[in-house]
């Protein structure tokens, strides 16, 4: 249940510019799922994921290459404290934690990961979500099907919110995607701000949060 009625700012450009023009620690936390550079856009748009009935994303070049380092210096300069998906990736430019979550997605038997790991700047013990990636409201919050081939279950987002956001806190995530965290925010009531850079997935998010945050008021 939300606490408040958050700020949720969607913005569609470049949020390394965006970054280039924010005060030192101006967010509390940076949630953020950046590029793993392993072409998952183009893979999965045109391969499993795009002929389920549920998915409507096109095909995109968007993760070829992860981001770089001045992405993660002012990434670091603008949040105090940071949650990075698909941290195993991106080694070179993070420093050592003891925290990592462990996303368990509850696959079953499939050819897809397991699970995926988010590293974070808190000096906490690993965490382990155990959030189902496929099937049931976990995946399909808002009933319209998935828009973006990476996209993450609200409740992901919500548990990280839950278990590492203080009340107050104000959340960066520099690559907005299809929007789950957006709508875990409002549900939690945490002020936000995001950015996307692509027309079409931004579009389409503003769409589905919109829907969202709507159905949220009527209960």
């Amino acid at each position: 249940m939300r606490k408040k009625e958050p700020e949720i700012n969607l913005h569609l450009g470049c949020s390394l510019q965006a970054m280039r023009e924010m005060k030192d620690n101006q967010y509390d936390l940076a949630i953020i799922d950046p590029p793993y550079g392993i072409n998952m856009g183009k893979d999965m748009a045109t391969g499993w994921a795009s002929r389920q009935s549920n998915t409507k994303f096109s095909v995109k070049n968007w993760d070829s290459d992860i981001p770089s380092e001045e992405y993660f210096k002012e990434l670091f300069r603008v949040s105090k404290n940071q949650i990075i998906w698909g941290g195993n990736y991106f080694i070179k430019y993070l420093s050592n934690t003891r925290c990592f979550i462990v996303w368990d997605k509850n696959n079953g038997e499939s050819f897809f990961a397991d699970g995926e790991l988010a590293w974070t700047s808190f000096d906490k013990v690993v965490k382990i979500a155990r959030i189902n990636w496929a099937g049931g409201s976990s995946y399909l919050e808002d009933t319209k099907g998935k828009i973006h081939p990476t996209q993450k279950p609200i409740e992901l987002y919500k548990y990280c919110l839950e278990k590492f956001a203080k009340d107050g806190d104000k959340i960066l995530d520099t690559h907005l995607g299809s929007g789950s965290i957006a709508c875990a925010c409002y549900d939690l009531g945490f002020d936000l701000d995001a950015w996307e850079i692509d027309k079409d997935y931004y579009r389409d998010t503003l769409v589905r949060y919109n829907n969202y945050s709507k159905q949220i008021k009527l209960f």
